[in-house]
């Protein structure tokens, strides 16, 4: 099944908040989330199934770099190809903005989303040491170069 994947609006930051609670130990607030609906700083989108939010990612940019901000996925939707086809769409944008590569954390305990990141041709290019709070972990950071051809895992 492939979810419906559109740009974010204002009308879905209270579905997009309470996916942001159910997902993250340290939700974004309201606020913070409303911020990255400016198009000109950054790509929000969002994926429905019918009516309900299955996920979210974005990515600000300036210039030719993007940077991932959160990607989100439903617990009852993971491991469905939900973030993939989120992910794969904010691809798609930052190559139609002429990006030349996109850069995210990942908590160093999150293997899967590494796994999806690195099908997707990221790399792992540092660590941020303590990045992440409840509970303290390290970050992992992930890149991938746009224009290059790239690896499928």
């Amino acid at each position: 099944m492939r979810p419906v994947i559109a740009d974010a609006v204002s009308e879905q930051l209270p579905d997009i908040c309470a996916l942001e609670q159910i997902c993250f130990s340290s939700p974004w607030t309201e606020e913070q989330l409303a911020i990255q609906l400016n198009p000109s700083m950054f790509v929000f989108l969002t994926a429905y199934d019918g009516t309900q939010l299955v996920g979210y990612g974005a990515f600000q940019y300036v210039l030719d770099e993007g940077y991932i901000s959160n990607i989100a996925v439903a617990p009852a939707y993971r491991r469905q190809g939900m973030g993939g086809a989120v992910l794969d769409a904010l691809l798609k944008r930052a190559e139609e903005l002429s990006l030349s590569f996109l850069t995210l954390e990942v908590r160093a305990s999150n293997e899967a989303a590494q796994g999806l990141y690195r099908s997707r041709g990221f790399r792992e290019v540092g660590t941020r040491r303590a990045y992440y709070s409840r509970p303290t972990e390290d970050a992992v950071l992930m890149t991938v170069f746009l224009g290059e051809e790239t690896e499928k895992a």
